[in-house]
């Protein structure tokens, strides 16, 4: 049995108080406040504000106009289209799209009573403010995701790790394992969750601009990047040359320390002592130890991409 989602709680209750706070006002169409309330309930605090705001605004500007063609054209079928070929552009323009539908709403129970007075303007702007200030308060709570945004941290890291390890053992065994590939794919998909839940954690915070766990993530997205590098990079023949085993080393070395709070400077500075060590090698005597070599640097730069991605993240938010 699947159970009810915490926002589907939320909205059914919302619905329901803003048609029986509206009724209790003499509201008419109060069950257009409950509708208002479903569409306004959104997954973060900051968008359910800005999209009530839009909506306000937009009602606003819908019923001015409304008001202005009944008023001097009648209410009739073809002005109620009039009205929206003047206020679906304007609303556009104005950026206020998330109110066209509702406000459109509002100005046809202009339409039925043929009446522009003041209880029915009141009427229609209380069904609005009902709907999407009921939205709101619903909203200011929101679940804390902090903890499942670690356990995905921990589990990126672990993966990470097991990919570079599949790598180090790759450099010895001479063979790339298939294991990379589903390893990179699960990578790929968990970091896309993962930043998802980033984002929403920083829209339900009104006092944050920016997120650590978002530009973690974000970091970590980037060093996927790297990763595939890495591996497009990647040859079997590695295993007949004389530095596949001092690559191995590293990439192990490098795979062990992937975790959090790592800063990557020791790692980059064993990195260049590794690649001044591959240039004070003789040089390569066959065509296929040249391009062996070179696939060899190309690898080193994207550990080295890699690595200085973290350590550009550690410094960033050492420094705030």
């Amino acid at each position: 049995m699947k159970f009810i989602g915490f926002r589907t709680l939320k909205t059914a209750i919302g619905a329901t108080l803003a048609i029986i706070i509206a009724k209790e006002l003499g509201l008419e169409y109060s069950a257009v406040a409950g509708i208002i309330t479903i569409l306004s309930v959104q997954k973060t605090r900051k968008k359910s504000i800005k999209i009530a705001f839009k909506r306000i605004g937009a009602s606003i500007l819908a019923l001015c106009i409304a008001a202005i063609l009944f008023t001097t054209f009648g209410f009739m079928e073809s002005i109620f289209g009039v009205f929206l070929l003047i206020f679906i552009p304007l609303s556009v323009r104005l950026n206020l799209e998330e109110g066209i539908v509702v406000s459109s709403v509002l100005v046809s129970h202009i339409l039925v009573e043929k009446s522009t007075s003041l209880f029915w303007m009141k009427n229609e702007v209380g069904l609005m403010l009902i709907g999407v200030c009921v939205a709101v308060i619903l909203n200011l709570y929101m679940p804390n995701i902090e903890e499942k945004i670690k356990e995905e941290q921990a589990f990126i890291e672990q993966n990470i790790s097991d990919i570079l390890i599949k790598m180090a053992d790759s450099f010895r065994n001479g063979h790339v394992s298939l294991d990379e590939d589903e390893l990179l794919e699960v990578l790929e998909g968990r970091i896309r969750g993962a930043r998802k839940l980033a984002y929403i954690s920083l829209n339900n915070n009104f006092f944050l601009e920016d997120s650590y766990y978002v530009r973690y993530m974000e970091m970590r997205k980037q060093q996927l990047e790297a990763i595939k590098g890495m591996r497009e990079h990647f040859k079997g023949g590695f295993s007949a040359y004389e530095q596949k085993m001092m690559m191995a080393q590293f990439t192990e070395k490098v795979a062990n320390l992937v975790y959090e709070k790592n800063t990557a400077e020791s790692l980059l500075n064993d990195l260049n002592h590794l690649r001044d060590n591959f240039r004070k090698m003789p040089l390569p005597v066959t065509r296929e130890e040249f391009e062996i070599r070179a696939s060899l640097f190309e690898f080193l730069n994207d550990i080295e991409r890699f690595l200085k991605l973290k350590n550009e993240f550690i410094k960033e938010v050492n420094a705030q």
